[in-house]
């Protein structure tokens, strides 16, 4: 059984006050019913479990009775956020983590994700997007964490932009922050993972670094559409998602 994970306790300070940011509306639908429609489309899951935090009753009366909630009441990073679900979550083979601020996610890619995760055998599958380059509406994409493979193909990190050597920030292969964990490996690593960073918080970034540090099996499911990959942070990228729901 697999079970998806929805990200969407988050305030969102740089949209500013107001709504939460998962309920800012793109092309007249909010962006986490968007989500939520395409994950429900996808047949994955038939009730994905939303973590809220910031505006929790709001959020639930948009969603209704089509998800289960889990409160993660300090906002202590995405890892820290699926371990607020671990309880709920019994009886799972996978868990899919994906984030309520994705608008353009498509469900075909949530099956495909299930799909090669399963086929694979993999202990962590992720989507990335491939990009022709950064250029026009596409430069939202630099500041996202890259995806260094070795020789034989398979990844060996995702380096952040601010970590990044000038000879990486030219890859343009790039991490959107949709996953499938295998359940059982997730639930034993979730709590290796620390909070020594600049923000305190932690990451689930970082299980990808761990499963590669101790050769288990990552694999990735590529995915070249660009607009599937927006997430909405600031306002502009709310224009840009706008923009693009228009086109």
């Amino acid at each position: 059984m697999t079970q998806v994970v929805i990200l969407a306790a988050g305030k969102g300070k740089r949209m500013g006050v107001g709504l939460p940011k998962v309920l800012r509306e793109v092309g007249g639908t909010t962006m986490i019913q968007r989500v939520v429609g395409s994950v429900l489309e996808s047949g994955v899951t038939k009730r994905p479990v939303v973590i809220i935090g910031y505006g929790t009753e709001v959020i639930k009366k948009y969603l209704g009775t089509s998800c289960s909630y889990v409160l993660q009441a300090e906002q202590l990073g995405t890892a820290h956020a699926v371990s607020c679900a671990e309880s709920y979550l019994t009886g799972v083979d996978n868990v899919v983590v994906i984030n309520g601020d994705a608008p353009f996610l498509r469900p075909e890619t949530l099956t495909k994700l299930v799909a090669a995760h399963e086929e694979n055998q993999a202990v962590l599958t992720m989507v990335t997007l491939r990009l022709p380059d950064f250029s026009e509406w596409r430069e939202t994409f630099y500041d996202f964490g890259r995806i260094v493979r070795n020789s034989g193909g398979e990844v060996a990190a995702i380096v952040e932009k601010k970590d990044a050597t000038p000879e990486q920030l030219k890859i343009t292969e790039v991490n959107p922050s949709f996953f499938c964990f295998r359940a059982d490996w997730l639930w034993e690593n979730l709590s290796k993972i620390n909070c020594d960073n600049a923000q305190g918080e932690f990451y689930l970034t970082d299980l990808v670094h761990l499963a590669i540090s101790e050769n288990q099996k990552v694999e990735t499911l590529v995915t070249d559409d660009p607009a599937e990959a927006v997430g909405v942070n600031t306002p502009e990228q709310l224009n840009l998602a706008q923009s693009l729901m228009e086109k």
